[in-house]
């Protein structure tokens, strides 16, 4: 008599990490990939790290009635329900997520910058924007929004407003970027090095530059999340998370450019 074994199901890793995702309605494709991920590729994991900018934009937690957001929410929901915890670092385009939006997602909102233990490793997460130093213009106004009394001001703005007001400040952003430099939109050695020092660790995993890359310092390594944009050519499509597996072995995942959301995985263990 034949028999045959029921598939075992996979291996769950420890943790996920994806940023600078820029949702929006004005790209289907890419929300299509990402509404994907949550459902193929995030349950597998004990935890999901959002590290910024899963928003192009976010006005506050009294525009989560659109039904744009009420389908990404949802969308966290259902993982968080289904058991993969959920933890949100804010970025430049979305530090006005707030306690509302923590609620219907089930996500936990940590600060910036956060440590966090997996596998044995002790890990620096950032949304990245801090590091871009040289960018001294910006480093201002962050420094500017991020105070509580500059948002709870703006947040007593009415919704469309604060949407206009959003709207303009993307565009004057779009306009001054094409007169930097690549350089100074990138991490600065000496930010990174500090943080290093400063949160103790070997290993640190950010964003916001857009700049996928695996790097290895004199404190130790720091992995650079990609950013998502399926929506602008089929041949070119960008995005991808990082995990940790059981074992402690870091694995890269980058969009190849399937509507099945099919990746590529390169598997890395860093030094104790």
């Amino acid at each position: 008599m034949k028999t045959t074994t029921a598939p075992q199901a996979p291996a769950k890793l420890l943790a996920l990490f994806a940023s600078d995702i820029h949702l929006d309605p004005a790209l289907p494709r890419t929300t299509n990939y990402f509404l994907n991920f949550l459902k193929q590729q995030a349950p597998l994991a004990e935890r999901l790290y959002l590290l910024g900018d899963l928003f192009e934009y976010w006005a506050g937690d009294d525009d989560m009635d659109a039904p744009y957001h009420q389908m990404i929410i949802q969308a966290l929901r259902d993982l968080s329900d289904a058991g993969t915890a959920i933890f949100w670092i804010a970025g430049n385009r979305d530090f006005l997520v707030g306690n509302a939006f923590a609620d219907a997602t089930g996500c936990q909102l940590l600060p910036d910058p956060s440590l966090i233990h997996l596998a044995g490793h002790t890990i620096g997460i950032t949304h990245g924007d801090a590091l871009c130093t040289d960018d001294v213009g910006y480093m201002q106004f962050r420094k500017m929004v991020r105070q509580s009394q500059w948002q709870e001001t703006f947040l007593q703005q009415p919704l469309a407003q604060r949407k206009a007001i959003i709207e303009g400040m993307r565009i004057n952003s779009k306009s001054e970027q094409k007169s930097k430099s690549a350089e100074i939109m990138d991490a600065h050695p000496d930010a990174i090095s500090a943080l290093f020092k400063q949160q103790q660790v070997a290993i640190m995993i950010h964003g916001h530059t857009h700049r996928p890359a695996r790097h290895q310092h004199s404190e130790g390594l720091r992995y650079v999340l990609p950013d998502w944009e399926c929506d602008a050519t089929a041949q070119n499509l960008r995005g991808g998370w990082l995990a940790i597996d059981q074992d402690g072995h870091f694995l890269a995942h980058l969009v190849d450019g399937s509507d099945d959301l099919l990746f590529t995985g390169i598997k890395d263990t860093p030094p104790e």
